[in-house]
């Protein structure tokens, strides 16, 4: 078994031959490469068994970390094969499909809110800046067109009160 490479970030220079390789197919009982993915079967330190960690390309940390089958002889683990690692991949996958869908939607919230003066879309869009965090709260009209937009703190609530309240004070900045 080969050992493996690096993580880039324990490398300061790229090494473009071993980029080459960290993306060449690799098709080992306990190592799989292939499609943008590896699966690395590894020891369970939490009981007797094995584990399967499956990371994408370039990302130093797994995706997914699952159980894995032992094999006959009760002691090893059951070598990777083709049908495994195609739903290892499409799990892992999903697993980072509704990640990204569950910080989206942490990320953005919108309500539709009326007054007097008409029918709002009021939507809050954080963004995760390090140094100045923030959220940008803006204003839709019925038509779609953003009629105001302020910059508010990151952790600003928006439900139906603080959006109508909003919308009632002119698009004023919240206090």
């Amino acid at each position: 078994m080969t050992s493996p490479n690096p993580s880039p970030s324990a490398n300061p220079d790229p090494d473009p031959a071993a980029d080459a390789e960290e993306s060449a197919t690799v098709k080992q009982p306990r190592l799989w490469r292939d499609n943008g993915w590896t699966a690395r079967v590894i020891k369970n330190e939490d009981d007797e068994g094995w584990a399967v960690a499956m990371t994408p390309d370039g990302q130093s940390e797994p995706a997914l970390v699952g159980p894995w089958t032992m094999g006959r002889d009760k002691k090893n683990p059951k070598p990777l094969d083709t049908a495994a690692f195609n739903t290892l991949v499409k799990t892992a996958a999903e697993v980072l499909r509704r990640h990204e869908q569950q910080l989206q939607a942490a990320m953005h919230k919108a309500v539709a809110v009326s007054t007097v003066a008409g029918r709002w879309q009021v939507t809050l869009d954080i963004v995760p800046d390090e140094i100045e965090p923030h959220a940008l709260l803006a204003a839709h009209d019925a038509d779609g067109e953003r009629v105001a937009q302020v910059r508010v703190a990151a952790h600003f609530k928006l439900d139906t009160r603080s959006a109508t309240a909003w919308a009632e004070g002119g698009f004023r900045k919240p206090a």
